[in-house]
């Protein structure tokens, strides 16, 4: 078998880009393509669990639930019945630094989506009843339960982020945020919450596919231009850290678990940086596939990791130094210890060993795959265009990261290595099977 050749170097967004800014602050991000009669329609809000302020953790996530039960002009649950009764798809998601909501749909339905956005920014509101609020509460307690409580390892995340981040950091908390404060947050409280954040000044409506900057640009100004900015949205806490973490961390779960199964972390460097760039290219090497050291080693090799639950991946916070999250589970007869000290010597061997032209040159070919697939769809671009308008001012510097990551070279991946995945930084998560406690 002939080694994957060197992928070359791209300018990544072969797509026009165009935008404006209307008087209320609301940046518009336009990327023409004619390819198809579909259009996507993405509004990122710079809202996430990170701004959340003592007491209203959850807030963010569950407005992204209360978005879709109706606003001013729209009745409850009629958003999703116009969108998908005019042949198209939507969604939304929250993470800790945003909040999105995305349609897809036939160009010719493209005011309609606007529209329906248009309204739930400024007449969600007035729309927003006790009885709505009580019940989005039940679906996200019922959320927390099926994806978090009641699924084996389900609650990994949840302890992760305590042990990764010191109390009182923004991301210390998950976006599923804590019942309390949910349950105990007054009607008024959430009114507050999405007049303060929900604002044209603090979000990006991006639009790909098949239209034009101008009709884009005309309609935003019809359907959001009169919305009021909001003066004096808070900043978000400052998520800054010295640098990796200088004492080792752990915690043992006995849980209803199917095997032993450990996570080790570390924090690395913010989204977008040329550390993270390294980080991204060295967990791929790690963690990504069959290739991957991890794989190849305790998988195929020792055989003490089942080979479908391992792996290595960055989670792409923006606002802090990110998390890398290293993973395995153990065979049938393999006791937790084993697989512990099995993961951390390939861990180890990214410093120890250098990382060779084959793994380096498959690691860029995979990501170069990730990428073009994640921009193969107007959904993908809109959101991609959102992100960099957000979160680094610039939608055209999207551009940027696949040339990036192409530049990592395998001395780069030794360094990030040396830093980030020191022992004594490493926050070390391992479930055995039993009875909880």
């Amino acid at each position: 078998m002939t080694s994957p050749s060197a992928p070359v170097a791209t300018t990544g967004y072969p797509w026009p880009i165009e935008t404006t800014q209307l008087a209320n602050g609301l940046r518009v991000v336009v990327s023409e393509d004619r390819t198809a009669p579909v259009v996507c329609v993405n509004l990122w809000y710079d809202v996430g669990s990170r701004h959340e302020p003592p007491g209203q953790t959850g807030f963010a996530h569950l407005f992204e639930h209360l978005m879709f039960e109706g606003s001013q002009h729209v009745k409850k649950t009629e958003h999703m019945k116009l969108v998908q009764g005019n042949g198209g798809s939507l969604n939304a998601t929250t993470n800790p630094d945003r909040t999105n909501y995305f349609e897809t749909m036939p160009s010719e339905h493209l005011e309609l989506a606007l529209w329906l956005e248009a309204d739930r920014m400024g007449g969600l509101v007035p729309a927003l009843t006790q009885e709505t609020l009580d019940n989005q509460r039940e679906v996200v307690k019922n959320e927390r339960r099926q994806r978090y409580e009641n699924v084996p390892y389900g609650d990994a995340w949840l302890r992760l982020l305590p042990l990764l981040y010191p109390e009182g950091h923004p991301y210390h908390h998950s976006t599923i945020g804590s019942m309390e404060d949910l349950n105990s947050a007054a009607l008024d409280t959430f009114k507050a919450f999405h007049q303060q954040y929900y604002a044209p000044n603090n979000a990006v409506l991006t639009v790909v596919g098949d239209t034009t900057a101008a009709e884009v640009f005309a309609l935003a100004e019809k359907y959001f231009g009169a919305i009021a900015t909001v003066p004096d949205i808070p900043a978000a806490p400052d998520g800054s850290l010295p640098g990796p973490a200088d004492k080792a961390v752990r915690e043992e779960v006995t849980a209803k678990v199917p095997a032993p199964r450990i996570y080790l972390s570390h924090r690395t460097y913010p989204f977008g940086t040329a550390g993270y760039d390294a980080v991204t290219v060295l967990s791929t090497i790690l963690g990504n596939g069959r290739g991957s050291r991890l794989y190849q080693r305790l998988a195929d090799g020792a055989r003490i990791a089942q080979p479908d639950y391992i792996g290595a991946y960055g989670v792409d916070l923006a606002h802090a130094p990110a998390p890398l999250i290293i993973t395995a589970t153990a065979k049938d007869g393999v006791d937790l210890q084993t697989l512990e000290d099995g993961l951390a010597e390939v861990v180890q061997s990214l410093i120890d060993e250098p990382v060779t032209a084959d793994e380096l040159n498959r690691a860029k070919a995979l990501l170069t795959t990730s990428w073009w697939r994640g921009v193969s769809t107007v959904y993908g671009r809109a959101d991609l265009l959102g992100r960099y308008a957000t979160q680094f001012g610039d939608p055209a510097t999207a551009a940027d990261r696949l040339p990036k990551w192409l530049a990592v070279t395998a001395e780069d991946v030794t360094e990030a290595a040396k830093h980030v995945l020191r022992p004594e930084s490493r926050v070390t998560l391992t479930y055995v099977p039993g009875e909880p406690s």
